[in-house]
Parts: structure tokens; C-alpha cells; sequence
């Protein structure tokens, strides 16, 4: 090893540990920073030449790991739009031109047309669940939009299920086919009835008269006509026939429905969806007729008071007149390596070869992570260890800068040698 290999190796050696102060200064400048991940310096050999009994020594070089796995600890906050991940995975966020990224940078807070935005200026991205259970492609990105909670926009949602659960009484009369509701005339009559509101596209509200009739030992005909078409003194005859009709029948052993009876009725509702109501629940005992169970979705228009996020991302709206929407469900992506990711401005990354493709699910579920709302993952830098390592590397400069000015003056000697 030559003077030139020392001047060399030290000079590398400056590089290195110029490498890791920018490092310590990037963590130092981001300790306060939500769900920023400490970086790392990691320091290897060079060797320029290598030989039996002789090592041309390269020095040293430094590369830059960022700790993303590493969990931070949570603290709570006031807001419910601010979220932190407990586990693996990460949030999908979009930069203003559209382009998705992944952080756990979760301090969101609504624009001025509601849409959530962190800090840095990206959109937390989500299904929307306004037409049912989104299609979520498990190795994809695609198919979200930016989560709205826009509380000055009205939101209305049609009635799509529903549950009616109720004892018919075993000692109900039994009804004559011409005069069962179903016939809809002037003599049809029943044993039970109740009545429900349901809401169609809208938000209108409409009430369904449910009517429940015995046709026979154990057997019971439901049927469900629309109440602003009923007679002008209630009742039948409508004026429309009945919007839906099923059977139900029941065991005489227990009371409960038998295995091959109906347990549910489809109901269209005026100027809204084909609602699914669920009649599984219902008995035929011997006691009166009770209404246990009557609720269905759906809502009428109101505005948004508040938000509120469940553990598994369902962000819901809670309305101002009382009723509650699942709104969106925002899901997490994780890679196979995370901290292979490529780091952006702003504390978001993006997949590439070397951490393996992003995969999305549903919070909490396989090895995915839950979500947190009203609290948010602090930075992963400690500050004491931090200005320790600064005063390593510091002396570790100097120390390369030393070996480099002997080197310097030997070759200076050796100069002046060959010119005395």
C-alpha cells in the first residue's frame, strides 16, 4: 500500500462520513416530522486491487438505508381525520397530477373542497362504497379517488337492506284466499301489520305498509304496498297493486322458519333501489304480534356534522339529522421489502423492483396493520442518539483528514528529496 492508496483511501473516508453527517442532520431536521423514518448510514470496503499477501486498499463507501419498517410511537390528537397505522402497511396518498404513492405520513386535514390532505400536500386515496362493496384488486393501485368530507355538501342515500323481525301470533285467524292483501280489494283484510320508512335515490322518505296473513296452519302470506297510494279512508283497495309478496313458513315444532321457506322480501321502493328486507328472524309462537327488530339503510338529505374512522378504514359520515353513512373504505398497501423503498419529497415512497410490488387489502386483516384515527405516528429519530453519532462522525472526519494531510506532507518529503 502506497502513499497515494492512503491519500486515496482517506480521502474516501471524508466522503463516507460526509455521507452520514448529512444523514444524521436529515434525521436530526425531521425529528419532528410525522412518520418519518430514521435513515441509516452503512459503511463497506473497497479494494481497487486484491492479491495473495497484497491489498491495494480502495477505502471505504457509505450508502444511505432508510428504517421503514420500523413502527413509530403513536400519540393522540383531537382530530378523527388524522391517522396513524399500528403495524405493517402503508397509506395510499396522490400528488395533485395524480400520481399514487405510499406513506404512514397520516396528518390529514380537509381543503377547501373537503377533499383530506396531509401536511406535504397529498390526497389520502380510498373506494367509495356510494354503490355497495367496492372491487378492490389486490395487486393494484388503481380504482380510487380522493376521500371528500366536504361538510357543507348535502349527502342522501337510498334504502338497499333492511331487517323486519317479529312474532306472528299461532292463534291468528286463518284468511281466505279472495281476501288476502295480496287480492288488494275492497274485502281484503289481514291478521298483523306494521309499517316502515324507507328513502329513495333522493333521500325522500317513503312509508311501506308490511301486512302478514295466515293462510293456513303455519303459513303466512307478507306483502308490502306503497301508503300514499292507499284509500282515501287507508287501506285497501290501493290504488297500486302490492310491490312485493312472499311466504313464510313456519315449524310447528319450534316456531321458527323451516329450512324451505322464504326469508326475505324484495321490495322496490318508489323512485329508489330494489331493497333486500330480511324476515329471518320472525317467529310464530303463541304469544301477541311484536315488533322486535325494524331498520333498514339509507338516509334522507342532510349535511355532514362529523367523521368518524373505524380500525378496518371505513370512514363513515355522521349526518345531521341523526343517521350515520359509510362513506369510503380506505384501504393499505404494503410491499414484500419496504425499506427497499424509493423515498420522494414530502415522506412518501414508491415500489420498485428491489421492494417487490404493492399489494392493497383491507386494514387488519392478513399481515396488515389496523388504522388509528385521532392519533398520528411520530418520527422514528431519537435526538441523543443522533448528536452521538454527529460526534462520532466529526471526529471520524477529522481523523481522515489527518491521515490525508500526512500523506500529503510524506509525499512532500519525498519531493523535496528528489529536488535536494
Amino acid at each position: 500500500m502506497g502513499l497515494y492508496d492512503a491519500m486515496n483511501a482517506s480521502v474516501t473516508g471524508m466522503q463516507a462520513q460526509s455521507n452520514y453527517l448529512t444523514n444524521i442532520g436529515q434525521n436530526i431536521s425531521n425529528s419532528s416530522t410525522v412518520g418519518y423514518k430514521q435513515a441509516n448510514t452503512e459503511f463497506a470496503t473497497m479494494v481497487d486491487q486484491a492479491a495473495v499477501g497484497q491489498t491495494a486498499a480502495g477505502g471505504v463507501i457509505a450508502s444511505t438505508q432508510l428504517d421503514i419498517a420500523q413502527q413509530g410511537t403513536l400519540e393522540s390528537t383531537s382530530s378523527s381525520t388524522d391517522l396513524a397505522i399500528s403495524g405493517n402497511g402503508f397509506f395510499v396518498v396522490s400528488n395533485s397530477g395524480g400520481q399514487e404513492f405510499l406513506t404512514r405520513a397520516g396528518s390529514f386535514v380537509p381543503d377547501k373542497n373537503g377533499n383530506l390532505v396531509n401536511a406535504a400536500g397529498y390526497y389520502l386515496m380510498g373506494y367509495s362504497l356510494a354503490n355497495g362493496t367496492p372491487t378492490m384488486a389486490s395487486n393494484s393501485l388503481s380504482g380510487m379517488q380522493v376521500v371528500n368530507v366536504d361538510s357543507s355538501t348535502l349527502s342522501a342515500s337510498p334504502t338497499t337492506t333492511g331487517t323486519l323481525t317479529a312474532n306472528l301470533p299461532a292463534t291468528d285467524s286463518v284468511i281466505a284466499a279472495a281476501n288476502l292483501p295480496s287480492a288488494n280489494t275492497s274485502t281484503s283484510t289481514y291478521d298483523e301489520k306494521t309499517s316502515m320508512i324507507m328513502y329513495d335515490s333522493l333521500g325522500a322518505p317513503h312509508t311501506i305498509d308490511v301486512y302478514f296473513a295466515q293462510t293456513g296452519s303455519g303459513a303466512w302470506q307478507v306483502s308490502a304496498f306503497d301508503h300514499s297510494t292507499a284509500s282515501a279512508s287507508g287501506g285497501f283497495p290501493y290504488s297500486s297493486p302490492a310491490l312485493a309478496t312472499t311466504t313464510l313458513d313456519f315449524s310447528s315444532s319450534n316456531g321458527y322458519l323451516t329450512a324451505a321457506s322464504a326469508n326475505s322480501l324484495s321490495i322496490p321502493v318508489p323512485g329508489g333501489s330494489t331493497m333486500a328486507l330480511s324476515l329471518s328472524g320472525m317467529t310464530q309462537l303463541a304469544g301477541s304480534f311484536a315488533v322486535s327488530t325494524a331498520q333498514v339503510n339509507g338516509n334522507a338529505a342532510a349535511s355532514v356534522s362529523s367523521v368518524t374512522i373505524s380500525s378496518s378504514g371505513i370512514l363513515s359520515y355522521s349526518l345531521t339529522n341523526g343517521a350515520t353513512v359509510s362513506a369510503y373504505q380506505i384501504p393499505l398497501a404494503d410491499v414484500p421489502s419496504p425499506d427497499n423503498l424509493i423515498a420522494s419529497t414530502g415522506n412518501v415512497y414508491s415500489p420498485n423492483i428491489l421492494s417487490g410490488q404493492a399489494s392493497v387489502g383491507t386494514a387488519g386483516t392478513g399481515q396488515l396493520g389496523t388504522i388509528q384515527s385521532s392519533e398520528l405516528e411520530q418520527s422514528t429519530v431519537d435526538i441523543a442518539t443522533e448528536l452521538t453519532n454527529m460526534i462520532v462522525a466529526q471526529r471520524d472526519y477529522q481523523a481522515n483528514s489527518q491521515m490525508f494531510k500526512a500523506g500529503a506532507d510524506l509525499m512532500n518529503t519525498l519531493l523535496q528529496l528528489n529536488l535536494a
